[in-house]
């Protein structure tokens, strides 16, 4: 008999119940599958009863905070609205459970709670994409990669969704060998498991039907220059294409217009940040390439309908 691997699960409220199930799923797969226990679990909140999950379903849990007991690898599991569920008694129990020498890990945006712990510094770690914009300007000291997941740091990051179950496979692979990963894959009905260097997101080509290298050079620039703008012309030049070749490929493919797209991706970026940082909005404007907090405020409402400040009172 093997000997079992214990994994404790600390439950944020408004957690992703699909970041959950893929990361517990596998692990009773693979006891099935073995017909060993080769892992239990246990499954931690705050109130030490019950914790409820983004889609509001209510998961019953084995204790508190306070309840920890002595495990091999601990997960903070969290969604939506992390920044909010961002405890003093959390932050405690996490630098407690590190001191103790506890292997320490996050899933979905958990991340965002190591690093606001301290322990993420001078580390490569993965987060939901929706939230890098914010957590790069929170915690610039963190070297956030695209990964589906970041396994040979000290602390285990996993990007959420289906990102921890190719995790958890990882994981299975390396404690019991890759026949077992594959058996449990397998059950799963899951062929399209990825190792770490995957990127979250999938290219511009598949994303938007593309074919055109000079259309996914285009966006690659807009996207690294959205603090310090150029003009279509300037990112023409730098592809060795006419600035009217570039607004046709635009118009092809994406129809709109080169000027259009780059201003839509400048306008998103600052919509996340406000909605999910803490920087002011001047520091967004600047932050997105808009030459005055009043140019950005009058771009941002004609485009969302409400000022910035408006957008950010909403989560005051």
């Amino acid at each position: 008999m093997r000997k079992t691997r214990h994994l404790t699960f600390i439950l944020i409220e408004e957690f992703s119940h699909l970041a959950f199930s893929c990361a517990v799923e596998p692990l009773r797969i693979a006891n099935l599958v073995s017909e060993q226990t080769l892992y239990d679990w246990t499954l931690i909140s705050e109130d030490g009863e019950r914790a409820v999950c983004s889609n509001e379903l209510v998961t019953l849990v084995h204790g508190g905070l306070g309840d920890l007991p002595k495990t091999d690898q601990l997960f903070v599991l969290s969604g939506i609205h992390m920044r909010n569920h961002v405890t003093r008694s959390l932050l405690a129990t996490l630098r407690r459970e590190r001191a103790r020498g506890t292997a320490i890990g996050a899933l979905c945006s958990g991340a965002w709670l190591l690093a606001e712990a301290g322990f993420l510094d001078g580390m490569q770690a993965a987060i939901h994409w929706e939230y890098h914009d914010a957590f790069m300007e929170a915690f610039p000291e963190v070297n956030l990669v695209r990964s589906v997941f970041v396994a040979d740091e000290k602390h285990i990051t996993a990007s959420g969704g289906t990102a921890t179950a190719d995790l958890m496979l990882h994981l299975i692979e390396r404690d019991h060998g890759e026949e077992l990963a594959v058996a449990v894959a397998d059950q799963m009905v899951y062929n399209a498991v990825r190792n770490a260097t995957a990127k979250q997101r999938v290219s511009l080509q598949s994303r938007n039907g593309m074919r055109n290298a000079h259309l996914a050079k285009a966006i690659h620039i807009m996207r690294d220059c959205i603090e310090s703008p150029i003009s279509p012309s300037q990112i023409a030049d730098g592809l060795g294409i006419s600035t009217r070749q570039l607004e046709r490929l635009f118009g092809k493919y994406l129809n709109t217009s080169p000027k259009k797209y780059f201003m839509e991706l400048r306008l998103e970026k600052a919509q996340r940040l406000l909605l999910q940082t803490e920087a002011s909005v001047t520091e967004v404007a600047m932050a997105c390439g808009f030459e005055s907090p009043g140019h950005f405020s009058r771009v941002y409402r004609s485009s969302f309908g409400v000022t910035p400040h408006a957008q950010k009172s909403k989560i005051d």
